[in-house]
């Protein structure tokens, strides 16, 4: 493989880096709102589509149902509210032709570097790209007034595997999720989930059943999860659909979605135990007579202290209840040429063993952040509203709700940043950098307690104990917040023409 670098610059208002569920998002707002800027999109991957493109294991399927997930400009007309993969990817690349973002997108262009330089108020981005013939790269720089980061928070290229003694020793097929191979075959052969979260939830019925079946599977987990049937069909939705019209139904439904889901957080939050006895029963009358359900079922942290999971018409249950998939409750002592043998002394034979252990979190693909000449780390920087960071001047994220739809957080960010960059304009600024008051209490950024939220917790930004400094994870509540007045004393502008920093105040700029 050869590097090439290429000497042009170009030129442009907003960069958008990654074409995933919120950057294609972020681009419809933008494009539309902001017509007069001058817009890009980079994708590091062959396709967009992030986490919908490259996660390819059996069943991949949505957590949230789609008329949340979805876009609120673009209703979702499945009827499956709970989707497969390719039906969010179809939806995706519809939003892109659908809003002429072809032009704006550019495949295979990996931002490696970012640096400000406050003197130009701009962004420098190190580009690599691929070159016209493929096997080669060049290097590009690409500057901007604007970077929206719609990255994701996990490394793409690396999921967690833990270090299992004798791993190497196994004789069968070892997979992580993130890297499906496309040729793997599982037919009538013995498989063992690693995991208990969405992940493996989804993977034990896929593999299960249908053509091309396992001839067992085994969810061999150290901590049981909460996991709750929910339909895959929304029947309200088809009704309200029916009578009110595509886009009235989708948007009432996306609104009864919204409250239901945060009234069952509140409440499950509110209430664990009841909550906790309220799950147990239902998992009693899915599962078989005599079940373990204690042992299994029972986690030792309240409900949504981790994420629920969630089992699409119950369909992870089913797999037990038939016996073609089994839950086994112990560790992992080492791996055998056969299996797994566990710390109780059982082994457990397996052809296949998939390691649905989770992820590694990483901001930004893991690039380097430069402001004048000074290599920022992230994890000392302070979430401004759940999107800017202290000490970054025009440098927005897209990170979305851990106990909601990740989507609905992205929309309201987006307005917020269209109203941001209206204000600047007509008050002609060109920077605005969030500035934390001394001696802000310090918390992690995710409220969850996962393995990937603490293991990650580290490379993470940080969020205060306050507003505008709190990362809400409420929808009516954030709802509020962003739209709400643009600035305030947290935040200081600036412009090249009058380089001393000032505060913005006064009216609020026409929202979307």
């Amino acid at each position: 493989m050869t590097t090439e670098v290429l000497d042009a610059v170009e030129e442009f208002d907003v960069i958008i880096i990654g074409a995933g569920i919120s950057g294609i998002g972020a681009a419809s707002y933008f494009s539309r709102e902001l017509p007069g800027k001058s817009l890009l999109v980079l994708e590091g991957r062959d396709n967009i589509g992030g986490t919908w493109d490259l996660f390819r294991y059996p069943g991949i399927r949505s957590d949230s149902d789609l008329h949340t997930f979805g876009y609120e400009f673009k209703p979702w007309r499945h009827e499956a509210a709970i989707a497969d993969a390719p039906l969010i990817r179809d939806y995706l690349r519809e939003t892109v032709e659908e809003n002429h973002l072809e032009p704006l997108i550019r495949l295979r262009h990996r931002v490696v570097r970012a640096e400000w330089s406050s003197h130009e108020a701009r962004w420098t981005l190190t580009v690599e790209a691929a070159d016209a013939s493929g096997a080669g790269t060049v290097t590009k720089t690409i500057r901007a007034g604007w970077v929206f980061a719609a990255t994701g928070y996990y490394r793409y290229d690396e999921g967690f595997s833990p270090q299992f003694p004798g791993r190497d020793d196994f004789e069968g097929t070892i997979v992580h999720p993130q890297h499906w191979p496309e040729t793997l075959d599982y037919s009538g052969k013995k498989v063992v989930v690693i995991g208990s979260g969405a992940t493996a939830i989804t993977l034990v019925p896929a593999m299960a059943t249908g053509p091309g079946a396992a001839r067992h599977v085994t969810m061999l987990q150290r901590t049981p999860t909460y996991v709750l049937a929910m339909p895959r069909v929304d029947k309200v939705a088809l009704a309200l659909t029916k009578v009110l019209g595509e886009e009235r139904g989708y948007a009432v439904t996306r609104f009864k979605n919204i409250w239901l889901d945060r009234a069952v957080v509140k409440g499950l939050r509110t209430f664990p135990k009841a909550g906790r006895r309220l799950i147990r029963r239902e998992n009693i009358k899915r599962l078989p007579k005599g079940f373990d359900v204690d042992k299994h079922f029972n986690p030792p942290y309240d409900p949504w202290d981790q994420r629920l999971c969630l089992a699409p018409d119950g369909d992870f249950f089913d797999t037990i209840k038939k016996g073609s998939a089994t839950v086994v409750t112990d560790t992992i002592a080492r791996f055998s040429k056969r299996g797994i043998v566990l710390s109780s002394g059982e082994e457990l034979e397996a052809d296949v063993i998939v390691t649905a252990t989770g992820l590694n979190l990483q901001l930004f693909g893991g690039m380097p952040i430069v402001v004048d000449g000074r290599e920022v780390d992230i994890a000392d920087a302070l979430c401004y509203r759940g999107m800017l960071l202290s000490g970054i001047p025009n440098w927005a994220m897209a990170i979305g709700y851990t106990t909601s739809s990740w989507t609905l957080k992205v929309s309201l960010m987006c307005r917020y940043f269209i109203d941001l960059v209206r204000q600047m304009d007509d008050r002609g600024y060109d920077t605005v950098v969030p500035v934390a008051p001394e001696g802000t209490e310090r918390r992690p950024v995710m409220d969850l307690q996962a393995g990937y939220a603490k293991r990650g917790e580290k490379h993470m930004p940080k969020q205060g104990p306050e507003k505008p400094w709190r990362m809400a994870m409420s929808y009516p509540e954030d709802a509020k917040a962003l739209r709400g007045p643009v600035a305030d004393e947290h935040l200081e502008f600036g412009a090249r023409r009058a380089p001393a920093t000032q505060s913005l105040g006064g009216r609020r700029a026409t929202h979307v």
